[in-house]
């Protein structure tokens, strides 16, 4: 293992820029940028960035088969080409190419945090990318007869084509190619001094918008590719152009329209079908529909899970697709797309695309109608059409508003809610997304035009008041099952010891099996007397019930119910098979087994990451947001398939407003875990929570208990942070490491040294000196990239944390 570069220094001065980079949006939202939709054409491979996940990862599908693309980690952009495609990290310092010929081999082409990458371009066999700010374009992969682009230029947004990219130029908006010198200098004369909103190539042509909003495509015509249909301005948005075709999205409806490639691409099977986003391959295309975000693919070339060829369209079974990349911008320029919120799961906006434009809108009821015109003035056809479209326009609201009421209607006999007979709660977390749900979940559109700012206090006022209530019948968010006590006496063998599986907040925790076969961890209060017990365990009861009601998150234990009646208070849980990370690491039964599953570095910094989503989840995107109060290893417990979910709300608070600290009554927490600001000085912020993670990696690195006893004969109690900062901050990392585990090799050894760093800046005894959550998942998915890559001198990147 390398000497730590942290051994001369304090650790607080040598923290550098890595993750603050990290943050940095991509300034440009051109259509010719990367996006996050992508082809590799030879092989047939369509692949998206996933949206309303925690994770905005890309899963693929070739040939009927989806493949969910390793490292599992945030992306930006991507953009494919012949053979391959290639994604942004999060971050945008971090550039990953995968063949897709054979098993989806990553290679890293770029890491530099110093100077971040945007507006990714991959051509047929080459990949170039502008640097953030600079505008200057770097490239990769290219041939000896490959001309490289001026390095004085600077582009706001470019395009890759075959052996030919192209860009705009920031300070004049006109055309520069680069590239394979015939096609690349034949497309940039044609379009000469024309000033351009934005630019895509395709095989040997290049289509945009220019600065009046028409479109202009330039380059080879040996299919039609470059007769360009009559239309107004901005009449075309979205553009998807392949070796001999080019298809466009009409602005007004989202439809499609294509041409060239000698008539062959009718779209005929796209009637009907509205649009975000179109990319096509050489001779077929594949678009991201309005309605739900899927992926549908259609076009003469196309026969990768469907026989039928160009005579229809065919549905991927991809998940749903972000519609652009999330990102930290207030989307000033065009907007940002409705339930951005879900779709980059509480992170950022996804800003609507330049060149913004105006468009067909249908005033609220409310609004007065439009003037009519002067007595003398003669009805022309262009009124007619436009009365015609705001009619029916009027009468699709009204119908829809009419069946959404019938619903309620129907809805509310049904549940018995308007006669007060719910028994299933209902989350009051608000669900925003821009269409019908499919198979991943999610509801209907907000229609309300309030802010989204007034919709979260009103949802904080009433959890608080739920919270302070004493009735049942309405303090209970939804989605938890109400269970008889009855129910869980016979699922638990009433409640036998042998079923005794733990200790929670405010109780014992028992196995059981509910009469539907389901197994489910069943947490019990515990049954005293005395007034002042009751209250407490009232108080947990509630707090757990209120929060993992609305928490939904695969990295929080999952509440399936509760039972209330007399003096008994019980919680259901999903159950979680491999038991908590505590007794994997410290109980003597685990401890002895040499082959046990988490004697892995991969292993244990991929639980470390995901408690860190769970965590980072509580934080950032729960509304409002939630401190856990106790945050240690028996309340990490580990599914089936080993996922790391974060248990235990029963001391759990509400954090007001972001980034405020304020005082509860008492500190709570477990010792050995607890933030010593907090304990010291009653200040809770949710760098409470990152210390006590701190803590946890401490654990998973040195294999010692929070609080230990060192030395022979027992020895004296010592704390792991005590423990193992001095000997990490002398560079002399690899005596402490968990001898259970093993020596690390090259690549894990940069990876546990990496996680080492993460946890001492977490202990730091003041709260501003401490890694924010999101700091600390970035680096956790760095350190857990580490261990799959293969080691190179030129990939490694400077090891860093950075503290608020």
């Amino acid at each position: 293992m390398k000497t730590s570069p942290f051994s001369s220094v304090n650790l607080r001065l040598a923290a550098v820029t890595v993750v603050v980079i990290s943050f940095l949006a991509p300034s440009s939202h051109a259509l010719g940028s990367g996006t996050t939709l992508a082809i590799a054409d030879n092989s047939a491979t369509v692949c998206g960035i996933v949206a309303g996940e925690t994770t905005r990862r890309i899963e693929c599908y070739r040939e009927g088969v989806i493949v969910a693309v390793v490292p599992d980690v945030n992306f930006t952009s991507i953009s494919g080409g012949r053979d391959y495609f290639c994604g942004l990290r999060f971050g945008n310092s971090n550039l990953h190419c995968w063949d897709t010929i054979a098993s989806f081999e990553r290679k890293r082409l770029y890491n530099d945090s110093s100077v971040p990458l945007e507006n990714l371009a991959v051509g047929d066999t080459h990949v170039c990318a502008t640097v953030v700010r600079d505008g200057t374009v770097r490239c990769w992969r290219t041939s000896d007869t490959f001309d490289p682009p001026s390095g004085s230029d600077q582009f706001a947004s470019i395009s890759s084509g075959n052996g030919f990219s192209c860009g705009i130029l920031r300070n004049s908006s006109g055309i520069r190619c680069w590239g394979e010198v015939n096609i690349s200098r034949q497309i940039e004369s044609g379009f000469g001094n024309v000033s351009m909103l934005s630019v895509v190539a395709g095989g040997s042509h290049v289509c945009g918008l220019d600065s009046s909003g028409f479109l202009v495509c330039k380059g080879i015509n040996s299919s039609g590719q470059l007769n360009v249909p009559q239309g107004g301005a901005f009449e075309f948005s979205g553009l998807a152009l392949g070796a001999e075709h080019v298809c466009a999205i009409r602005r007004l409806n989202g439809s499609v329209i294509c041409w060239g490639g000698n008539g062959r691409f009718s779209v005929n099977v796209t009637e009907g079908v509205s649009f975000e986003s179109i990319v096509s391959g050489s001779n077929f295309t594949c678009g991201l529909t309005t309605m739900n975000l899927s992926v549908v693919c259609w076009g003469p070339g196309w026969s990768n899970g469907s026989s039928s060829g160009s005579s229809s369209r065919f549905e991927l079974p991809l998940p749903r697709i972000l519609p652009g990349p999330c990102v930290q911008s207030s989307c000033s320029e065009c907007g940002s797309y409705l339930g951005y919120q879900y779709l980059c799961s509480g992170f950022g906006n996804i800003c609507k695309p330049m060149p913004c434009s105006p468009q067909l809108t249908v005033p609220p009821p409310s609004s007065q109608p439009p003037p009519p015109p002067p007595p003398m003035s003669p009805p022309t056809s262009s009124r007619s059409k436009t009365l015609t479209r705001g009619l029916l326009a009027f009468a699709i609201i009204g119908s829809v508003g009419a069946f959404a009421g019938i619903c309620t209607i129907v809805y509310c006999l049904w549940s018995g809610v308007c006669f007060g007979k719910k028994k299933v709660h209902n989350s009051v977390q608000p669900t925003m997304t821009r269409g019908s749900s499919g198979s991943n979940g999610g509801g209907a559109s907000n229609n309300s035009t309030s802010s989204i700012s007034s919709v979260i206090k009103r949802q904080s006022s009433i959890i608080m008041r739920r919270q302070r209530s004493g009735t049942s019948s309405t303090k209970h968010p939804d989605r938890a099952e109400e269970f008889t006590l009855a129910e869980l006496v016979a699922a638990t063998n009433n409640f036998s010891l042998e079923n005794k599986i733990g200790s929670g907040s405010f109780g014992v925790v028992y196995k059981g099996k509910l009469a539907d076969g389901r197994e489910v961890a069943i947490k019990r209060g515990e049954t005293g007397s005395k007034m002042k017990k009751f209250q407490e365990k009232e108080t947990a009861f509630e707090s757990e019930l209120s929060f993992l009601s609305r928490l939904h998150h695969k990295h929080l234990v999952g509440l399936v119910g509760f039972c209330e009646e007399k003096d008994e208070r019980l919680l259901v849980y999903e159950y979680m098979k491999n038991g908590a990370l505590y007794d994997h690491l410290h109980n003597k039964n685990n401890v002895e087994k040499s082959s046990s599953v988490l004697n892995s570095w991969k292993m244990r910094i991929k639980i470390a990451l995901d408690a860190a989503r769970g965590i980072e989840y509580l934080h950032n995107y729960a509304v409002p947001s939630i401190i856990h109060r106790d945050i240690k290893s028996s309340n990490i417990l580990l599914d089936a398939t080993w996922t790391a979910r974060v248990s235990d709300f029963g001391l759990s608070m509400m954090s007001p407003e972001p980034n405020r600290d304020y005082r509860p009554i008492k500190a709570a927490g477990t010792v050995g875990y607890i933030d010593p600001e907090y304990y010291g000085l009653n200040v809770l912020t949710a760098k409470s929570d990152v210390y006590g993670l701190g803590v946890v990696l401490l654990e998973l690195l040195t294999g010692k208990r929070a609080i230990f006893k060192h030395g022979e004969d027992g020895g004296t109690p010592l704390s792991v942070v005590d423990f193992a900062v001095p000997t990490i901050l002398a560079g002399e990392l690899v005596k402490i490491l968990d001898p259970r585990v093993g020596p690390p090799d090259v690549n894990e050894g940069e990876a546990v040294e990496l996680v080492s760093y993460i946890a001492i800046h977490c202990v730091n005894l003041e709260g501003k000196d401490r890694p924010t959550i999101a700091d600390i998942v970035l680096n956790l998915e760095r350190a857990l990239a580490i261990c799959d890559t293969i080691h190179d001198s030129n990939s490694s990147g400077k090891i860093s944390v950075v503290s608020e």
